[in-house]
Order: C-alpha cells, then sequence, then structure tokens
C-alpha cells in the first residue's frame, strides 16, 4: 500500500481564530510520524457557499465547480482529522456546509478529532461523529479537547498542556491504523 495520506481540516474561518494555531500544532506532531502524510486543508482556502447543489451530495452528480473541486480534494485522503471549536454546543456552519457538499468521497475512510472551546470541544467531537457516521467515516475513539481556560493563554495564546502529546500519539496511532483497514474496503 501507498502512504497514506490524512487531510487535517481546519473547520472555522473567523478572523482571529485559535483554530489555526491547534492545526498547526497537529501538523507539527504528525511530522514526525513515517506511516502517513499529513496536510493541512483549511476550510478559509475554500470558500464554499451554503449547499448549491440540485441534487443530494449522495448521487455524486455534482453540478458546480466548486462542488468538484472541493470533492475532488476529499477524495484525495484516506482519513481525516477534524479541528474544530465548540460554537453553541456544535460545530461551525462553514464544517458542516463542507462536509454536506461531498459524500462517496469521505466513505469507508477514517476520522479522528482535535476540539477545543469552553470544556473542550466535546459537544462538538459528539456532533462531529454523528455526521462522520452518517458519511460512513469510521472514527476512532481518542480525541484532543484543548480547554480555553487551561490550554490557552488569554483566551488567545495556545499553550496545551504536556499531557496532550501521549494523547496526539494514541489519535495518530488509532488513525492510522483504521485508515489503513479502510483501505482494503476501498479496493
Amino acid at each position: 500500500m501507498n502512504t497514506l495520506k490524512i487531510a487535517v481540516i481546519l473547520g472555522s474561518t473567523r478572523p482571529g481564530r485559535n483554530g489555526k494555531a491547534v492545526a498547526d500544532w497537529v501538523i507539527d506532531r504528525a511530522g514526525a510520524r513515517i506511516g502517513a502524510e499529513y496536510e493541512l486543508v483549511d476550510l478559509a482556502d475554500w470558500p464554499l457557499p451554503f449547499m448549491d447543489e440540485p441534487l443530494p451530495p449522495s448521487l455524486g452528480q455534482y453540478q458546480g465547480d466548486h462542488t468538484k473541486g472541493w470533492a475532488a480534494k476529499i477524495a484525495e485522503y484516506d482519513g481525516y482529522i477534524f479541528v474544530t471549536p465548540e460554537y453553541n454546543h456544535s460545530i461551525p456552519a462553514v464544517l458542516k456546509n463542507a462536509m454536506d457538499f461531498a459524500y462517496a468521497e469521505w466513505n469507508n475512510k477514517a476520522a479522528a478529532f482535535v476540539a477545543y472551546g469552553g470544556v473542550g470541544g466535546v459537544r462538538a467531537v459528539e456532533h462531529l461523529r454523528s455526521i462522520a457516521s452518517e458519511l460512513q467515516l469510521a472514527h476512532v475513539r481518542q480525541q484532543l479537547s484543548f480547554s480555553l481556560f487551561s490550554d490557552f493563554e488569554d483566551f488567545a495564546l495556545f499553550k496545551p498542556a504536556a499531557h496532550h502529546d501521549a494523547a496526539a500519539t494514541s489519535l495518530f496511532d488509532q488513525l492510522e491504523a483504521w485508515s489503513t483497514a479502510m483501505a482494503t474496503l476501498r479496493a
């Protein structure tokens, strides 16, 4: 099998967002991995409109060039790490919208979750798990949850506690194993 390709999808586009520092931290930790290549996919670089496809994505009959481009990008990967803040006990609309634009491109792949917020983004991850299941994404147990109170200085400067390093290693191990296993379903 070829080297696994994993997308680290940054699910916030807000000006001044904390997510970029979190995603960069994930990419930095993943840089030492030899079982997979990790690449940042920043939704700020993919300005998708609100869902504007005339047919459900599950039919795979994409009309818009923006949809075709996004679907092709998602199709490149064997697995995904979703980095998300928690907004009102859920995920940002831009992340949900991006997930809704494709279907088969997500199927039979693996996913992991990294979240941040007042309570570590755990409620956002619970919503993401439900969405991932519908998209036929196998999601791993290990997740990373960063608290705005203890992993950020003044709620803005990302300074994660040292214990997150071991959790990140576990997340990468699980995601790479599951991504490898899911590839057999797609073969």
